[in-house]
C-alpha cells in the first residue's frame, strides 16, 4: 500500500464541543468507502459522552469494533488508535495517508499543532501531514477567538491547512441540527475531494 494512498484519511477528534461534526464525518467517510484512521483523545471521549448517544468504550480496539458496527464499516476499514500508539501508521512519514481532518479541533491541539508538540499521537500525525505536505483540515469549535488562537490559524494557514471553522450556513434554510452538522461535513469532504450529496449546492436547485 502507498504510503500517499488517496482512498485513507486520518482523522482526529479533541475535546472541543461539536462530537457530532467528528463522528458524522467518519460516517461519511465510510459510506464513501475509504479507509479510516482515527483517533480520539481522552477529552474527545468525554465529549462524545456528553453530546451523544454513542456509548464508546475504553480500550481501542472494543472502540474500533463498536464504531464499525454503528457505521457498517467493512472488516479492518475503521481503525482507533491511542494517544500513545506511536507504532501506528499515522506517526511516520512512511506510512501515513496523505489528508488529515482534525474535526472538532480545540484551541488546546491547535495550539500544538502550529507549534510542532507531537506530544500525543493525535498531534504527531498532523505534524506529519504538514511536513510531508500532506493535506490538513482544521475545523476549530470556539468563540470568540483570541488573538492567540486568530494567530495559531495564520500559522497554518500559511503552511498550506485548510481553517474551516464549525461556521454552518443558514441559506438552505436548516430545519434539524443534523442539516447544520452535514453543512460542515459536507465542506470538509469538498476538501478531501470527495463527492457528496450532503447539502444543496450554491445556486443550483435541489
Amino acid at each position: 500500500m502507498s504510503r500517499r494512498d488517496e482512498r485513507i484519511v486520518t482523522v482526529g477528534m479533541t475535546g472541543a464541543s461539536g462530537a457530532h461534526y467528528g463522528l458524522r464525518l467518519v460516517e461519511c467517510l465510510v459510506q464513501a468507502d475509504y479507509q479510516v484512521y482515527l483517533m480520539l483523545t481522552k477529552a474527545a471521549r468525554i465529549v462524545v459522552g456528553s453530546e451523544t448517544d454513542c456509548a464508546l468504550p475504553g480500550r481501542t480496539v472494543e472502540q474500533t469494533r463498536y464504531l464499525s458496527g454503528l457505521y457498517k464499516a467493512r472488516d479492518g476499514q475503521l481503525r482507533v488508535f491511542g494517544d500513545e500508539e506511536w507504532t501506528s501508521p499515522v506517526a511516520s512519514g512512511s506510512g501515513a495517508p496523505h489528508s488529515m481532518v482534525v474535526c472538532p479541533c480545540s484551541m488546546a491541539t491547535l495550539s500544538a499543532i502550529a507549534t510542532g508538540a507531537s506530544e500525543n499521537l493525535l498531534e504527531r500525525a498532523a505534524d506529519v501531514v504538514i511536513k510531508e505536505r500532506g493535506r490538513l483540515v482544521i475545523v476549530p469549535r470556539e468563540t470568540p477567538f483570541s488573538s492567540i488562537h486568530l494567530e495559531n490559524m495564520l500559522k497554518l494557514s500559511r503552511l498550506g491547512a485548510v481553517i474551516l471553522p464549525a461556521n454552518p450556513g443558514f441559506y438552505n434554510k436548516p430545519v434539524q441540527v443534523e442539516e447544520l452538522v452535514d453543512f460542515i461535513v459536507s465542506r470538509v469532504l469538498d476538501q478531501l475531494g470527495i463527492d457528496n450529496a450532503l447539502m444543496s449546492r450554491w445556486g443550483r436547485e435541489g
